[in-house]
């Protein structure tokens, strides 16, 4: 017999499966973020840093204030213990989880290569130097490599190039990443990197398709078929071939939701809390908003970042990011570090349908822990959104 569960049931599931719900911890290091991790699997990484890199915005909102840097030696270090791959886009998933995604670098090799008209089968010799030149040079950034090509070859071969070949060898596993200086990608031959054992062990299409599904109904705790292949970005065909194994097996339960057309899979393990305070503010790029049709389904919150939306029309903002109080989203803020003027920019605060003025009790306190957290002196708030006033005035302008 399906069980049946409400939405707010599958709302704290969900939040609950991602680390939402319990008490910050007093300090954080090394062991909470690998801890974290290992929950989530991975990190998306994206360049917009107009308030802060999205790869840091999952842990903030779990676990409150912590030192960058130690993410930064656990991630980016030339021998870290995570590395990046295309996982769900561009991750950072734990280094002993590099060889699951090898059947998607060979697919990689295979469609790029053989095909004519592609850039790597017309550019094999380009591919070949940069394989060469990072054997005999070590690990390099591709500014690095472009200089050395200007000195030894002149100016004729574009730096696109030597960006788009390390690209090519990176989808393929030929080369990692080696760290990143200024967030600029490092890239080494994998065996300059990462460790023998790692580089040498293969696992079977089958084998890593079915530890990925596990692992994405674990960390999403409910979801339907569309939203656990997307977890990894997995063809549905072969994710529906696993949970269905996994159901068999006991390891996942099938469940309807209340409102949900699709069937949903819980994870046997999954916590269902009957209640969950949370208060955070998350990145456009968090497990728990980054599938839009899933955030709809469990929050009823329409979510459509704007970065690529002239600034005209814009509805909410350039970097609005989803407000979680409780088990709901109740709004968003478009936020922006001014490291400048050392100011927190509230570029325009909104509420949800429903909600009142009282969610700024909450919001105030997270925005000045975020504020802290950034190195910031003080909040700025504009006049901009429908929560905006009762923001600025539970923030005065020279706080």
């Amino acid at each position: 017999m399906v069980e049946k569960l409400s939405l707010a049931q599958a709302r704290r599931i969900a939040l609950a499966a991602q680390g939402f719900g319990v008490p910050h911890p007093p300090a954080v290091g090394t062991r909470q973020l690998n801890l974290l991790m290992q929950r989530l699997r991975l990190l998306q990484i994206d360049s917009v840093n107009v308030f802060e890199r999205s790869h840091y915005l999952p842990v903030f909102a779990r676990l409150g204030e912590y030192d960058k840097t130690l993410l930064d030696r656990l991630t980016f270090a030339r021998r870290a213990r995570y590395t990046e791959t295309w996982a769900h886009v561009a991750s950072i998933i734990p280094v002993e989880d590099w060889p699951l995604w090898r059947w998607r670098m060979e697919d990689s090799r295979e469609r790029w290569s053989s095909d004519p008209a592609d850039w790597a089968h017309a550019n094999r010799e380009t591919l070949d130097w940069l394989r060469a030149e990072l054997a005999a040079k070590g690990p390099q950034t591709a500014g690095a490599i472009e200089k050395d090509v200007e000195r030894k070859r002149g100016t004729w071969w574009d730096w696109s190039d030597a960006k788009r070949g390390l690209e090519y060898l990176f989808r393929w596993g030929d080369v990692v990443s080696a760290g990143r200086r200024n967030f600029e990608r490092v890239y080494g031959l994998a065996e300059q990197v990462l460790p023998a054992d790692v580089v040498e062990r293969r696992v079977s299409k089958d084998d890593a398709h079915r530890r990925l599904v596990s692992d994405a109904v674990r960390a999403l705790g409910i979801g339907t078929l569309g939203d656990i292949a997307d977890y990894f970005r997995l063809l549905t065909a072969p994710t529906k071939a696993v949970l269905v194994d996994l159901v068999e097996s006991g390891e996942v339960l099938p469940v309807a939701v209340e409102g949900w057309t699709a069937p949903a899979y819980l994870h046997r393990d999954a916590r269902i809390p009957r209640r969950l305070d949370a208060d955070a503010l998350l990145s456009p790029f968090d497990p728990i908003v980054w599938e839009r049709d899933r955030a709809l389904r469990l929050f009823g919150f329409h979510y459509r970042i704007e970065i690529y939306t002239p600034a005209p029309q814009r509805v909410y903002g350039y970097y609005t990011l989803p407000v979680l109080q409780g088990d709901r989203l109740v709004g968003r803020v478009d936020l922006k570090s001014d490291r400048q003027a050392k100011v927190l920019r509230v570029q325009s605060a909104w509420r949800e349908p429903g909600v009142g003025d009282e969610v700024v009790e909450r919001l105030v306190p997270l925005l000045d822990r975020t504020r802290e957290w950034q190195g910031l002196e003080s909040i700025a708030v504009a006049d901009r959104g429908d929560l905006a006033q009762a923001l600025r005035r539970a923030i005065p302008a020279d706080s």
